[in-house]
């Protein structure tokens, strides 16, 4: 398929910022549109292609950036200072993640009643937020996500559709607190389901990672598994 991309420097709250686009040529029309949230290390290439495998199934993906332009964590050390200040606030992830789903429905190629979010690490964890904030968004994806919520009380219902995608074996997301977030998004009233994968730690969906001294590692089985079943979830709530 005939897929194009293109970095797109945006405005929002604390902004600046630059994502990627991607689409596919050959669709004429408006289609619908995913956000792709960054892990900790900031809006990547890593992203930019997950977009663009989004735009080869028929979709606009926009890698978004949460750090602001030039902003990224080469390093743990950097990433860590740009994740930790992120979080210090998480009120600001809300407005960020707001601010890019209302520009990701402003594109011309999309259409703005049928958007979803999907995110890997700290990105999980912001489109959970996403969702949280009661926005009217179609679903949202969590890939080796951080489950803990805002310290402050979120909409008395969800309305998105959450899919969770999660290693057992993921240090930064232990079985209770996957437990835990079940309960919360039971509360909230919210369409979830959960995909635990076995023998497999935190950012099981990055080819080459293998620091299982710091619990990460890539996971075939897991990143292919989890891939097919973002597939599927997209499917039913776009139909």
């Amino acid at each position: 398929m005939p897929v194009e991309s293109r970095k797109l420097v945006y405005d929002g709250p604390g902004g600046p910022f630059e994502g990627v686009v991607a689409w596919n040529t050959s669709i004429q029309g408006a289609r619908p549109g995913v956000l792709v949230a960054h892990s900790w290390h900031g809006q990547s290439d890593y992203e930019a292609k997950k977009a663009e495998a989004l735009a080869e199934r028929g979709y606009v993906g926009f890698a978004i950036d949460l750090y602001g332009q030039g902003r990224r964590g080469p390093t743990a050390e950097r990433a860590a200072e740009l994740m930790h200040e992120l979080n210090r606030d998480r009120t600001v992830i809300q407005a960020r993640m707001a601010s890019a789903l209302a520009l990701l429905r402003s594109f011309d190629t999309v259409d703005p009643a049928r958007t979803a979010a999907m995110g890997f690490c700290l990105g999980g964890q912001c489109v959970l937020d996403l969702a949280r904030s009661g926005a009217d968004v179609g679903g949202v994806i969590s890939f080796h996500g951080v489950f803990e919520p805002p310290p402050y009380p979120n909409a008395d219902r969800i309305a998105a559709k959450v899919l969770v995608l999660h290693g057992w074996d993921d240090p930064m997301a232990t079985p209770q607190q996957l437990v835990n977030l079940g309960n919360e998004l039971t509360r909230a009233r919210a369409d979830w389901q959960t995909h635990a994968y076995g023998l497999t730690a935190h950012a099981f969906t990055v080819p080459g990672l293998n620091e299982p001294e710091r619990g990460l590692a890539y996971q075939p089985d897991s990143d292919r598994r989890s891939w097919r079943a973002l597939c599927d979830f997209l499917e039913e709530v776009f139909a």
